[in-house]
């Protein structure tokens, strides 16, 4: 077809409009980006004194690379409790139980509402309040505790909708062989549904890995709390925070590619496991056993 779907093809006056306007854009762009560079370096932030300590290995052994490390081995524990307590609740959220299914909606609806920061906040004070974890990881403990309840409800909910994104033969072809709701949810909805949501889990690193910055503020030793750690030590704080925030757009993007990535393989997968089937041609001797069967004859005897 030469035209499109959901609109017309632009014409002429349009297509210029259009240009016009990329341009227009771009040059904004880059004259606030001029202004930006300006106002830095008028500022003295763009001297070589201000980023010459990012070329030494003391920032990177003792400030960077261990905020690196705090940043992911906070993520890393968050992903793993997130999908578990996620599986479990959206599978909660589909139970034919009451008593089961309300409770995991009312936990889900109010982790997603509740901000991750207050959530960091309320678990150091009740951690710290209670003495449940050494003082030096105090903070891991309620940066992991928070992310791993917001994203594990997230995860509930992607896991939910992977499952009501699944054909509704599956359950009544469970149901035919014998299964029982659960076994059903666990041998055959699941395991799709989970396969269909990867690409979203995935995705939902870049926002795990995000919201560790937040640990900042409960003093966990993170890329956002070395950055001032090394501002405070060097007197160039803006640096710090342009050299860490590279670092999170670097990791944020690798795990994006990551996402794209398995989406592309998981559509590649859906192709071939659903395309079209082609006939093959039938074996004369059986169509004949057959008619011969249908009309009540039998096979020739052979004698």
């Amino acid at each position: 077809m030469s035209g499109t779907v959901l609109f017309d093809a632009p014409g002429p006056r349009a297509k210029r409009l259009y240009a016009a306007v990329g341009v227009a854009s771009v040059l904004i762009l880059l004259l606030a980006l001029w202004f930006v560079i300006d106002k830095l370096n008028e500022k003295g932030q763009l001297t070589a004194a201000k980023w010459e300590p990012f070329l030494t290995g003391e920032i990177w052994t003792e400030y960077l690379i261990p905020g690196l490390i705090g940043t992911l081995t906070a993520a890393a524990i968050s992903v793993v409790f997130a999908m578990v307590l996620g599986v479990l609740l959206g599978v909660g959220r589909l139970s034919t139980q009451v008593w089961i299914r309300w409770p995991s909606s009312v936990v889900v609806e109010f982790f997603r509402a509740v901000p991750v920061l207050l959530m960091m906040l309320f678990t150091y004070a009740l951690y710290a309040n209670y003495d449940l974890f050494p003082p030096d990881r105090l903070a891991l403990a309620a940066v992991v505790t928070a992310l791993t309840l917001y994203n594990g409800a997230v995860v509930a909910e992607l896991v939910r909708s992977g499952v009501y994104s699944l054909p509704k033969g599956q359950s009544e072809a469970a149901m035919a062989i014998g299964l029982t709701t659960g076994k059903s949810m666990r041998m055959i909805l699941l395991p799709q549904a989970i396969t269909a949501m990867l690409p979203a889990i995935v995705g939902q690193l870049v926002v795990i890995l995000k919201d560790t910055a937040l640990g900042y503020i409960i003093t966990y030793e993170e890329l956002l709390r070395k950055a001032e750690q090394i501002g405070n030590y060097k007197s160039n704080l803006l640096p710090a925070l342009i050299v860490v925030g590279a670092i999170f757009v670097i990791i944020n993007y690798l795990l994006s590619v990551l996402a794209q990535r398995v989406e592309r393989l998981m559509r590649r997968r859906g192709r071939s496991a659903g395309g079209p089937l082609t006939a093959e041609p039938l074996d004369q001797s059986a169509v004949g056993t057959t008619e011969a069967l249908t009309t009540g004859d039998g096979p020739p005897s052979a004698n």
